[in-house]
């Protein structure tokens, strides 16, 4: 009998609280007493609660409680994936390797006598990742190495659609890449979120199509923001969530609980190759500059230009400069006659904040800098000798310089198969080296041509050629084409020169 009057108490209790509202439940004495008959309730009624006899503190009885009514019980993520999902879509690429073949097997001589040479059929090399419809028209973004030095690239809607894909922009330097179907009608697509807003502790969701099993979603919280030197790429800004990512998720979607895109995700720190909680995305905001910037035109992620070259604030830097703690990007060296320069910015200062936002380090100047549009104006917080004061500049394309155009070395010496050209602050942003640096660089490398068996990379810069200083695009041309079986270069590689003599 206590047992079942107990139970009629605690139920229409509840109801009455459920009526009253929720200021009713807040009630600290009411609650207590509640908790305290359904504890003997649930324990057989004979004993009151150990929390009873000791009572509850405050903080336990406003923290921990039990949910009012089937609605509390009943949430769920549900109806938030069910708007999401559509637009987060399959991507699968596709590369054909040819084998490698020996030189030798194009001489006369060794085909007269061992025929043509091995007959190895291509063998095809499949990727598999995720992507994120952005615009009703059939904009996909995902990840650049998702689909690099990919043959063929299709897209697998969430209804079983598959449509093949044209690639509209890619850009190793974010790791971002730009796809676009038609499919002859509106697509659904993700609204861009503002990732500035984001708070450590936010819940988000990620889905994706992991280890290929179908389009999966997993729920988590933002762990950190501005990550950086995690090894991705030379972008350095990521939002770090627990939502567990795995292979194949890679340019999938991290969306909000408003159901608006915050980030791409892109990478897992993991020593097994599944999640181990630790998962990197790309913030929206930039993902939105790129995406921009392929719907007008761009084959590549154009930053805007500042013109100067920063360096990172360590503790002795701090220190001898009187700043509390080390932070912000110091000058080193500014461009002559560049947005920097006009602004006047100089060497030895240390730029605080940028357009009201704190920079930490140069990395996270680097992104600031790439989610604003070329020709806007930015406004730097700046330190020099102990005061602070503000500069503005108008962010500019970088200059091309005389000649932008790529030149295709032929023959069969060791550069042929790749593409160079006249080092130009346009270029050396696009191929991620110092503004100041002049001279002619690899910009491609053509899959199994001489120069790729022979180790050479794009973004080498080729100094010297059998003895001769390279200064342009068509002087180099000229000797790599020539007939010669020694083969003496210098090639500077992240700052090294490294020489190298073959005969070939």
């Amino acid at each position: 009998m206590r047992r079942t009057f107990l139970a009629i108490i605690t139920i229409l209790a509840f109801a009455a609280i459920g009526a009253q509202g929720p200021a009713a439940a807040q009630d600290k004495n009411l609650g207590g007493e509640l908790r305290n008959l359904l504890g003997e309730l649930l324990r057989g009624g004979d004993k009151p609660s150990r929390d009873a006899q000791a009572g509850d503190s405050a903080d336990t009885q406003t923290l921990r409680r039990i949910p009012l009514g089937r609605r509390e019980i009943q949430l769920s993520f549900a109806p938030l994936v069910r708007e999401v999902a559509p637009a987060v879509v399959n991507v699968y690429a596709s590369q054909t390797m040819r084998p490698e073949v020996s030189p030798f097997f194009s001489d006369p001589f060794f085909q007269q006598f061992f025929g043509g040479g091995p007959q190895t059929a291509p063998r095809v090399q499949s990727s598999l990742g995720s992507g994120v419809i952005v615009d009703a028209s059939g904009f996909i973004v995902t990840n650049y190495h998702v689909i690099r030095d990919a043959d063929e690239v299709k897209v697998a809607l969430s209804d079983g659609r598959e449509f093949e894909c044209t690639i509209v922009l890619k850009d190793e330097t974010v790791d971002l890449a730009i796809l676009k179907i038609d499919a002859g009608k509106a697509l659904p697509s993700l609204e861009f979120g503002d990732s500035d807003a984001l708070e450590v502790g936010d819940l988000v969701l990620a889905i994706g199509n992991p280890f290929g099993v179908g389009q999966t979603t997993t729920s988590g919280i933002v762990s950190a923001l501005a990550r950086t030197h995690i090894g991705v790429s030379d972008f350095g800004f990521f939002i770090q969530t627990d939502a567990a990512i795995n292979p194949g998720n890679s340019g999938g979607a991290l969306v909000d609980m408003q159901g608006t895109l915050v980030g791409i995700n892109s990478a897992i720190f993991t020593r097994s190759g599944g999640s181990n909680g630790i998962g990197f995305a790309i913030p929206s905001n930039l993902v939105k500059a790129v995406v921009d910037a392929a719907k007008r035109g761009g084959e590549f992620f154009e930053r805007p230009w500042l013109g100067a070259q920063f360096d990172a604030v360590d503790a002795q830097v701090a220190e001898a400069l009187g700043m509390p703690r080390p932070m912000g990007a110091l000058v080193v060296d500014v461009t002559k006659d560049s947005p920097a320069d006009r602004a006047g910015l100089k060497p030895g200062d240390v730029i605080l904040a940028m357009n009201g936002r704190d920079i930490e380090n140069p990395d996270a100047l680097g992104y600031r800098l790439a989610t604003q549009a070329i020709g806007s104006s930015a406004r730097f917080s700046v330190l020099r000798k102990g005061r602070t004061s503000t500069l503005d500049a108008v962010l500019e394309r970088a200059p091309e310089g005389q000649s932008g155009e790529e030149i295709l070395i032929e023959g069969r010496g060791p550069l042929a198969g790749s593409r160079v050209a006249q080092l130009s602050p346009r270029l050396a942003q696009r191929m991620r080296l110092p503004s100041q640096i002049a001279g002619v660089v690899i910009t491609e490398i053509a899959r199994n041509s001489p120069a790729a068996r022979f180790g050479l990379q794009p973004r080498d810069i080729v100094r010297e050629l059998n003895g001769e200083t390279i200064r342009t695009p068509d002087q180099l041309k000229g000797l790599a084409e020539e007939q010669t079986r020694w083969w003496r270069f210098a090639i500077e590689r992240d700052g090294q020169i490294l020489r190298q003599v073959l005969r070939y």
